[in-house]
């Protein structure tokens, strides 16, 4: 198959690196397409534990070119940090690298404004990570004082974008903060100027690069990062990220034609999490949520917060699942579920008295919605050594089937620790 595809099916952190890991032993090139550095990946290679954020999981094997497409956005100090950690955990990436020249760049000033910006929201704050991913969409779109990679590597033409922008910005900072950081243009220049020289040799048009690779033969594997209940079109609006981090931002994050994509893969955790704000139907605030956070240590790759946690909520899956195209899911992290006496999931949403299983497009709605739960009966037994889906003890099974039922979709894998072994494939 030329292309295959990992999709998130929740509010992210579904361990996606895990699999995306596991299939690049059989890919030429991984794409990363969409997001920035408030995506975290953990992915444990060689011995190592790596916390990847911009850069393609794919990186850590030697065979694979990594590529950062057109439709990421990029914090040269961010990229850096994460190039010499590989290093000094003797990872050598040499020309394995690249980086699209369209790509946007993010610049201090983007994260001046969104930290005044999320602070003037008060209690509607959106849960920002705080690293100017948001602003730096909302400048490309904008078309105006956007720079990207292109611009970066060209010395003349970066610093007189800079020396441009720069004023202007500062006004707009002044405005919503009048005893806020004043920013340096020429420290700006100097900084980041040093960051251009190390990315120069990475920058290049890659899609061209992805489409002529297509053509002869190579196997694509996409990476995408967060989940696609935070599409900022499909998503939990406003409480989403600032780009299409479903299936359906492949083609426009990417170049790459969707047509050529032949396996899109879901990955949903065995429960829920979502971090920051929101509406979350089956949030457990309580000690069996704690429990579940515990378990599966939810806190943040990037940030460190505590992630909520909450019963798998198959009304939101199936609706991500629809909406990205997926041929089949992983459920991961079912170790984490061992241990209690029941378990519940969530089947359907009750919504003012409506009993609907069709995701709401409203957060206002979303946050009215009742959870019809379906209850399962739990398991004591530590799972995370076996390695075929018939040891499993009988209510993980009946489990995992039941997700695969109300999700409307068949489970391929099923995830029973963070290890590459750690892994049971159905099919």
């Amino acid at each position: 198959m030329p292309a295959t595809s990992v999709i998130g099916l929740q509010w992210g952190d579904e361990a996606k690196g895990k699999i995306v890991d596991l299939l690049t032993e059989k890919h030429d090139i991984v794409i990363r397409y969409q997001g920035g550095n408030n995506a975290g990946h953990t992915v444990k290679f060689g011995g190592n534990t790596y916390k990847l954020s911009l850069l393609p999981t794919g990186i850590l094997q030697d065979h694979v070119k990594s590529v950062i497409a057109p439709g990421v956005v990029i914090s040269p100090p961010a990229i850096l940090k994460e190039l010499d950690t590989l290093q000094s955990g003797g990872i050598e990436y040499g020309d394995r690298m690249m980086i699209s020249d369209r790509a946007h760049v993010i610049c201090p000033w983007h994260l001046l404004e969104e930290a005044a910006f999320e602070a003037s929201r008060g209690g509607e704050a959106i849960g920002t990570t705080m690293r100017g991913i948001g602003t730096c969409y909302r400048e490309k779109v904008g078309r105006f004082h956007a720079i990207r990679m292109g611009d970066l590597i060209d010395k003349d033409s970066f610093a007189a974008k800079v020396k441009e922008i720069v004023p202007f910005k500062q006004k707009v900072l002044n405005a919503l903060n009048p005893d806020g950081e004043q920013m340096n243009a020429d420290q700006i220049i100097e900084d980041y100027s040093a960051c251009a020289d190390r990315l120069r040799p990475m920058v290049a048009d890659s899609t061209a690069y992805l489409l002529d690779a297509l053509e002869a033969g190579k196997k694509l594997l996409f990476e995408g990062a967060q989940g696609s209940l935070l599409d900022v079109d499909h998503g939990t609006f406003p409480y989403v990220t600032s780009s299409n981090s479903s299936g359906c931002g492949i083609h426009s994050g990417s170049g790459v034609p969707e047509r050529a994509i032949e396996n899109m893969i879901g990955v949903a955790k065995a429960y829920t999490t979502r971090v920051g704000g929101g509406p979350f139907p089956t949030e457990l605030d309580n000690d069996i949520g704690q429990k579940i956070r515990d378990a599966g240590n939810e806190y943040g790759t990037v940030t460190g917060r505590p992630r909520r946690c909450g019963w798998l909520d198959t009304v939101a899956t199936r609706y991500s699942a629809r909406i990205s195209g997926v041929d089949s899911v992983v459920i991961a992290l079912l170790d984490v579920l061992s241990g209690f006496d029941e378990l519940f999931i969530c089947e359907a949403y009750d919504i003012n008295g409506t009993i609907t299983r069709d995701m709401p497009s409203r957060c206002e709605d979303l946050a009215a919605a009742k959870p019809v739960l379906r209850r399962i009966d739990g398991w004591s037994e530590d799972i995370t050594g076996i390695r075929n889906f018939g040891d499993l003890p009988q209510a993980a099974q009946e489990y995992v089937k039941a997700a695969s039922e109300l999700i409307g979709r068949q489970v391929s894998i099923v995830s029973v620790g963070p290890d590459r072994e750690q892994t049971i494939r159905i099919a």
